[in-house]
């Protein structure tokens, strides 16, 4: 088997996918921090520029698309938050774990995926996704897994 750690019933998604339920481009709004995000990406790219430059913040929180915050979020023009490699999992995490707890079917959709290992398919992101030789961090499979033991966690409470 080329990439014997992963088990054929490995989950492989597109966070990037619009029409992925489990994705951050999937335009599921929620309430977090006091404001209405559209989806998971525009929070996290617009917390890229929390405290740091406020009217990029609003204009990432209001774009009409998740590719469109996507985009404004990676502009090199606007300085970042000095903290943003140390927080960035913990704020991605908090936007999904929201957005599942605002929408329940998205919430059961990843109880649906059972104990299956999640994994970002992308070959090109060796932080979020799993890369081309599936050797990568995985890190947003990673917080999809920690919401759902989370939302598993609450179930038994």
């Amino acid at each position: 088997m080329l990439f014997p750690d992963l088990d054929e019933d490995s989950l492989f998604l597109s966070r990037s996918d619009q029409d992925e339920v489990l994705g951050t481009h999937s335009m599921f709004s929620f309430e977090l921090d006091d404001l209405t995000w559209p989806s998971v990406e525009h929070y996290y790219q617009a917390m890229k520029f929390q405290g740091t430059d406020p009217a990029h913040f609003e204009k990432i929180r209001s774009a009409q698309t998740s590719k469109q915050a996507r985009r404004l979020g990676r502009s090199r023009f606007h300085k970042l938050r000095k903290d943003w490699g140390q927080v960035k999992r913990v704020i991605m995490t908090r936007a999904v774990y929201t957005c599942c707890r605002t929408h329940s079917h998205i919430a059961k959709h990843l109880l649906d995926t059972g104990n299956r290992k999640i994994l970002e398919n992308s070959q090109y992101d060796y932080y979020w996704g799993c890369g081309r030789d599936r050797r990568a961090e995985n890190v947003y499979g990673k917080v999809l897994m920690d919401v759902r033991a989370k939302l598993l966690q609450e179930q038994g409470e």
